[in-house]
């Protein structure tokens, strides 16, 4: 049984959430988003020629995602340079943001979008997906809607949202879904599942993540309104 979490947390209730536009003079877009301890900084490069050009789509520009944990991230050190992971991560970023952009104005050319993660604490690619969607909408590229992403599952026999890195590494069963959606549509763009869940357990999960998403979509909101409230 598990009856509570370490935090105080109910099982409802995400860990307390920040984020702020334009932290990156250099980029053409750029984001932090935190949640708990977790803090993801993504910047935006782009639109710009893509090479090289065989690679180039004359009908709509590429979105190129680097999802990346910096060496310092965590308590034990990790080895710098890509890896495995990090090359998954960057696939599944790319593939959660793309139902949200519209390149079509952009043939022959390339946005990329660097995610670093500089403090980790469970539910980075959630945070990183987050950053990313708030980076482009700095950079004023074309989106259908924000992204937001959230890891809901399963610890002992609760559901619960935003699993922490006590709850993943819980001793009797952790299962993680990470989920990213894209909320005024009412669409998934990132479903995940790492462990075992019942079809019915799924279905309390997604409720619980579209739920939480409408929460981290305000959150995105207020960060763009506080950049651009004074024109």
């Amino acid at each position: 049984m598990y009856s509570k979490r370490i935090d105080g947390r109910g099982f409802d209730e995400l860990r307390k959430m920040e984020a702020k536009i334009g932290v990156v003079e250099s980029a053409d877009g750029s984001a932090m988003f935190k949640i708990g301890d977790t803090i993801a900084i993504a910047a935006v490069r782009g639109p710009r020629d893509l090479h090289p050009k065989f690679m180039q789509n004359p009908k709509r520009g590429t979105l190129r995602c680097n999802y990346n944990m910096m060496s310092f991230s965590v308590d034990e050190r990790i080895r710098p340079g890509p890896s495995r992971r990090s090359r998954e991560i960057s696939l599944v970023t790319e593939n959660a943001l793309m139902p949200a952009v519209n390149l079509s104005d952009f043939p022959n050319a390339v946005v990329d979008v660097f995610v670093e993660i500089v403090q980790a604490d469970a539910g980075t690619r959630c945070a990183g997906i987050c950053a990313a969607s708030l980076a482009l909408a700095d950079a004023g590229i074309p989106m259908r809607d924000m992204v937001c992403a959230v890891s809901v599952g399963k610890v002992g026999d609760k559901i619960l949202v935003d699993l922490n890195k006590h709850e993943e590494d819980y001793e009797e069963g952790c299962s993680d879904m990470p989920v990213a959606m894209l909320p005024g549509r009412d669409e998934i763009s990132l479903l995940q599942l790492d462990g075992k869940m019942k079809k019915e357990e799924i279905a309390e999960a997604l409720e619980l993540a579209k739920k939480s998403c409408e929460k981290i979509l305000e959150v995105q909101r207020n960060a763009l309104m506080e950049k651009y409230k004074n024109g």
